[in-house]
């Protein structure tokens, strides 16, 4: 049974692929049911029709030769083609004392239109079609017109106009299923491809704040080793200890964020940073050590915040100090609170610097990356310079769902 079907569909698809083969293949179909016909007499016994006891005349057969040539061009040109086999058979059925039955090429071409047309067209070709040859037959055929072969005219052309309308239905019906298939797909690329694009740049994001905020340290460390290393040496020591305590840190947390990239298998990748405001006062002392004086203030009472919030508030921290170590000048100093207010955490960075300092960004993707991760979680973010000098950044995250929300 699998191997007919197998058979059968592939017979098909060679066809549809050599549509001009098959529309000879069948306009020879034609010729010779045409010719057959032409030589049974439906009448020509009391017991049935008899075959052979006449045969077409030589026009007869030119005429039945032309309407069947002329369904070669059926799917080119559907309707010149109905027009031509229509007149043709209404020439055999005026002009003839004995028909030929040229009619089964107008009823070939009716069910070509119609399957490959629009239905108002079918309608109105149809009709047509219909009404002439069935008037000819009954006006001037051999027979009476209540015979059945007048009927039978009646009866083809319109079978052909309703068959071919539902073929075209049918096909416009799978067009339009395998359409919103592949309109879903293209759907489904477009949002896994956008997905990859976040993931992408929250990554990115959290690379440059471990390589901003590391490096930063571990430039300004190494610039007060080199200045001090003749003359306090253990001042040097002791910046170059800062260093290296630095960049291990750098390597860790690009190790944690680099893992985000591995095999869902590896046991050892972790899902998220491991960074929060749980290790805030690791972080305070980086900078404090690297001659940022820092004071925290804090009334979340530590209430563990979700992950996504937890990560962004540190990031934020981390950045917006980095910008204050960068272009706020060596005697700045730097306050740090972080308050919950209802259902939102507010993180607040603010220092004392020059009344016109360097912009926040330092040129780069610093402010760029706060406010996008800021936006992300539904929140706001304002970065701007301080009356009197300075630079504050505030941030206010939504923490809706995290834990203890009730108490706040």
């Amino acid at each position: 049974m699998t191997t007919d079907g197998t058979l059968l569909s592939r017979s098909r698809d060679r066809l549809r692929d050599h549509p001009l083969a098959f529309d000879t293949g069948l306009a020879f179909l034609v010729l010779g049911a045409m010719v057959i016909a032409s030589f049974t007499d439906p009448h020509g016994s009391p017991d049935g029709p008899t075959f052979g006891d006449r045969s077409p005349s030589a026009t007869a057969a030119v005429v039945m030769l032309v309407g069947a040539a002329a369904l070669v061009f059926r799917r080119r040109r559907p309707i010149p083609v109905l027009v031509f086999t229509t007149t043709v058979s209404l020439v055999a059925l005026v002009g003839a004392e004995r028909p030929a039955p040229v009619a089964m090429a107008a009823v070939v071409a009716l069910y070509t239109v119609a399957s490959r047309t629009d239905r108002p067209t079918t309608w109105r070709l149809g009709l047509a079609t219909m009404a002439g040859l069935t008037g000819a037959a009954m006006l001037y055929g051999p027979t009476p017109w209540y015979a059945q072969e007048n009927l039978g005219v009646f009866a083809w052309t319109g079978m052909a106009a309703a068959a071919g309308d539902a073929v075209r239905s049918r096909r416009a019906f799978v067009d339009a299923i395998r359409e919103r298939a592949e309109r879903a797909e293209r759907t489904r690329e477009e949002e896994a491809r956008r997905r990859v694009a976040e993931e992408r740049l929250r990554i990115a994001r959290d690379l440059h704040d471990v390589v901003a905020h590391h490096i930063a340290l571990v430039n300004v460390q190494a610039g007060v080793a080199a200045h001090v290393m003749d003359k306090r040496p253990d001042q040097a020591k002791e910046a170059l200890a800062h260093v290296r305590t630095a960049s291990r840190s750098a390597l860790d947390e690009l190790r944690a964020t680099v893992g985000l990239l591995r095999q869902s298998g590896d046991p050892e990748a972790p899902t998220e940073p491991v960074s929060g405001l749980a290790v805030l006062d690791d972080l305070l002392g980086t900078f404090r050590n690297a001659g940022l004086p820092v004071e925290l203030a804090r009334t979340d009472g530590r209430t563990p915040l979700p992950a996504a919030v937890d990560l962004a508030a540190y990031r934020i921290i981390q950045e917006a100090l980095t910008n204050v170590r960068k272009h706020a000048g060596p005697e700045a100093r730097a306050e740090v609170s972080v308050l919950r207010v209802g259902r939102t955490v507010e993180i607040t960075v603010l220092d004392d610097g020059p009344p016109a300092p360097a912009p926040a960004d330092g040129g780069g993707h610093g402010l760029i990356g706060m406010r996008e991760r800021v936006t992300a979680l539904g929140g706001t973010l304002t970065a701007a310079p301080r009356y009197g000098g300075g630079f504050r950044v505030q941030a206010i995250l939504p923490v809706t769902g995290c834990t203890g929300e009730d108490e706040a």
